[in-house]
C-alpha cells in the first residue's frame, strides 16, 4: 500500500509514525513546537505529542546537541533538527540530526550549504540524503530506528517540489543501499538528493542521441553502496559523479578514488565530475543558477564522457 505525498509531508509522516511507535522518540530544535518548524515540517506534532516530546529549544545548536546526547545515553531516541544545515558543525556527535540542506532557494552563504562531506569523514556516523518522497520517509524511519549516529540531510528545494508515493505503515528504506533510477549501458551517473532529477533529465536527452545512461541514486552517502556502484561501472565503463556540494574533496572525490583504485581496469575513460564550483553560494538568483549543476551542464559532461 502507498499514497501520494510531498517530500516534506513524507518526512512529517515518518516522524509521527515513529513517535507513535516508540514513546522514547522525541523531537527537539528551534521553532519545532507550536510554530511547526521553519519550513513547516513539524506542523501538528506539538498538538498531538505535547511540549514534553516536541521541544522548542533556544537558538543554540550546541544546546541541541548536548541535550540530545544526554537523552540518548538515558535510552531515548532524540530527533534533533538543525534549522539550517549550515550551522551543524557543532553536531558531529549527535544521535540523529535532521538538517535542511542545499541551495536553489536564494538563501546565500549561510543558508544554502551542503556540508555532507564534513560528516562522511567521521568514522561511525551514517549519512543519508533522500531524493524522493518515498525515501524521505523510509530513510528517516530507518535512521530513527538505527542504534548508530545518523545525519539526515533533507534538501530544502525538494520539500514541496518532490512528490510521489510513499509506503504506508512501518516499511523502511535500508541504510547503505543505492537505487537504480534509470537503467543504461553506456555511462553511469552517481548522484543523490536534488541532483537526481537533472541527472535523469540529462539521461533522457542522451537517450535520443543513442547513448543510454544509468542513473544511480546513492541515497546513503556513508556507508555508500559499493556493490551497486561497482556493478554499474563494470557494465558501462564510464562514470560521471554529480553533486551540489563544492568540488574539492567532496563526495565525488572519494567515489572517484575508490573506483580508480578498485575498478580501474573496467574504465574506458577518466571518472568525471559535475559539481558546484569552489565558491560560496550567492544571494543573487541569477548567480546561483549559474553555479548550480543542471541538466545542461550534466548533458554536456555526459557527451564528453561518452565520446572519450
Amino acid at each position: 500500500m502507498s499514497k501520494e505525498l510531498s517530500y516534506l509531508e513524507a518526512i512529517r509522516e515518518a516522524l509521527v509514525e515513529e513517535m507513535r511507535r516508540d514513546p522514547k522518540v522525541f523531537v527537539l530544535g528551534e521553532d519545532v513546537g507550536a510554530y511547526g518548524g521553519a519550513f513547516g515540517v513539524t506542523q501538528g506534532l506539538f498538538e498531538e505529542f505535547g511540549e514534553m516530546r516536541v521541544i522548542d529549544t533556544p537558538i543554540s545548536e550546541s544546546l541541541i546537541v548536548g541535550a540530545s546526547i544526554g537523552a540518548s545515553l538515558r535510552g531515548y531516541r532524540p530527533v534533533a533538527e538543525m534549522q539550517f544545515a549550515d550551522f551543524i558543525s557543532c553536531g558531529f556527535d549527535q544521535i540523529v540530526i535532521r538538517a535542511p540542506s542545499g541551495g536553489n532557494v536564494g538563501g546565500g552563504l549561510y543558508h544554502s550549504q551542503n556540508p555532507e562531506a564534513w560528516f562522511i569523514h567521521r568514522p561511525g556516523v551514517k549519512v543519508v540524503a533522500p531524493s524522493t518522497a518515498w525515501d524521505a520517509k523510509g530513510l528517516l524511519k530507518a535512521a530513527i530506528q538505527d542504534d548508530n549516529p545518523v545525519i539526515y540531510f533533507e534538501h530544502k528545494y525538494l520539500y514541496r517540489r518532490a512528490k510521489g508515493p510513499v509506503p504506508e505503515g512501518d516499511e523502511t528504506v535500508p541504510l547503505g543501499v543505492a537505487a537504480i533510477r534509470r537503467e543504461g549501458r553506456d555511462a553511469t551517473v552517481l548522484t543523490y538528493a536534488a541532483m537526481v532529477t537533472p541527472s535523469l533529465e540529462a539521461a533522457d536527452r542522451l537517450s535520443k542521441e543513442g547513448v543510454e545512461v544509468e542513473v544511480i541514486d546513492l541515497r546513503t552517502l556513508l556507508p555508500y553502496d559499493k556493490n551497486a556502484i561497482f556493478a554499474s561501472v563494470e557494465k558501462t565503463n564510464h562514470v560521471l559523479i554529480v553533486h551540489e556540494d563544492t568540488r574539492t574533496l567532496g563526495v565525488g572525490a572519494e567515489l572517484s578514488a575508490v573506483i580508480m583504485e578498485e575498478r580501474f581496469e573496467s574504465l574506458d575513460a577518466p571518472v568525471m565530475r559535475v559539481t558546484y564550483p569552489d565558491t560560496h553560494p550567492p544571494f543573487s538568483h541569477v548567480l546561483e543558477q549559474a553555479c548550480l549543476p543542471n541538466a545542461d551542464t550534466i548533458t554536456e559532461a555526459l557527451r564528453k564522457l561518452a565520446a572519450y
